[in-house]
């Protein structure tokens, strides 16, 4: 059997999301004047509309829908609904802009074990959550390293194939 640990794929980072937009135009605009990313040249052999931005180690590349008005749009904040998440220096900061922007957003507050995390979660042109925090306070814990029943009810992979074995 395979190791199950460890990078099978020989993975380095996370390199881009692609998101598909009702209008490119738009969505450049919020991800640049809002969330501070840059247009960065995209090849020209594509042949469909779109746009790639960078920043925070990131790519965002948008694509232009081919029917944008059936695309669905979410206007309820929901925070577990699908998201992208970006680390910021002050959620003060963020959320004082944010009303200043006049921007629909919902806040969150995690606590463990006496470690609080905030969390703003906000959409994009297109109904695409975006979640902004200070997530880091939180450490990153590997599962082996904790208790066995304070993952009790989380099962795994490796459970499953243990229990096929």
């Amino acid at each position: 059997m395979k190791d199950l640990k460890g990078n099978p794929l020989r993975l380095t980072s996370l390199n881009h999301v692609s998101l598909v937009c009702r209008s490119v135009e738009d969505s450049i605009e919020f991800y640049t004047n809002i969330l501070g990313f840059v247009p960065v040249r995209r090849p020209g052999s594509f042949d469909f509309s779109g746009a790639w931005l960078f920043s925070y180690g990131i790519g965002i590349h948008l694509l232009q829908s081919e029917n944008p008005e059936n695309m669905p749009k979410k206007t309820e904040i929901n925070p577990k609904d699908n998201h992208i998440s970006f680390q910021c220096e002050s959620i003060g900061t963020v959320e004082k802009k944010l009303k200043e922007m006049e921007m629909k957003y919902v806040r969150r507050e995690v606590e463990e074990g006496g470690i609080f995390v905030d969390q703003l979660f906000f959409h994009d042109p297109d109904g695409f959550m975006i979640e902004i925090c200070n997530c880091d306070n939180l450490p990153v814990v590997p599962l082996a390293m904790v208790r066995p029943c304070a993952t009790a009810n989380i099962p795994t992979k490796r459970d499953h194939i243990s229990q096929v074995l």
